[in-house]
């Protein structure tokens, strides 16, 4: 199946979504509110790998497993260690391509505002300082930097592994915004 553009009708109504792109894109926030339209449970997988000071969670891979084989979900396309998995039992795939000025303005923007406010995210971790973007190379935003052309590698390896699945591209807010106001629930009638 090619690339469906945000306009493009859904063939079936999803209850399997995973949302992908690359740090900061807002794929978190899309998830969630897709998971709202469909009135499907929203699993943030960064709360299941990450655990007390950024360590991996040794239940990861058995969490995303279990929450997989549930007949309705929405995540992020996240962690290589389940991709697979997710990729297998989703039955929908919205790829959030936004421009990297827009992508690296909302990651340097988010990290700024979590470090200030000393935002707990996952299981007691903070956001480092802004500062340590210098002397840490996985520091959030010199991550979406450095990775920010796997993902459309990563899209065409599912396009070649999932030709059946469809694979919504969004290249903007304004279009996620119209995708969630009119194509998604246009979907709803539409039977699995």
């Amino acid at each position: 199946m090619p690339l469906l553009s945000p306009a493009d009708p859904l063939p079936a109504r999803p209850a399997r979504v995973v949302v992908a792109g690359t740090s900061g894109v807002g794929k978190t926030t899309l998830a969630a509110r897709i998971a709202d339209v469909l009135r499907v449970p929203h699993i943030e997988i960064d709360a299941l790998y990450h655990g007390p000071g950024w360590t991996p969670r040794d239940s990861f891979i058995a969490d995303v497993e279990a929450f997989t084989a549930e007949p309705a979900w929405t995540t992020e396309w996240q962690y290589s260690s389940v991709r697979a998995l997710l990729l297998e039992r989703a039955d929908l795939f919205v790829w959030l391509d936004l421009p990297t000025h827009t992508a690296m303005r909302q990651v340097i923007g988010r990290t700024l505002r979590r470090s200030l406010r000393s935002e707990e995210l996952w299981n007691g971790n903070l956001e480092p300082p802004l500062h340590t973007v210098f002397s840490d190379p996985e520091h959030v935003v010199r991550w979406a930097w450095s990775r920010r052309h796997k993902t459309r590698q990563r899209i065409s390896a599912a396009l070649e592994t999932r030709p059946d699945l469809p694979i919504v591209h969004v290249r903007s807010h304004r279009d996620s915004q119209a995708w969630l106001g009119e194509v998604l629930p246009q979907a709803l009638g539409k039977s699995l």
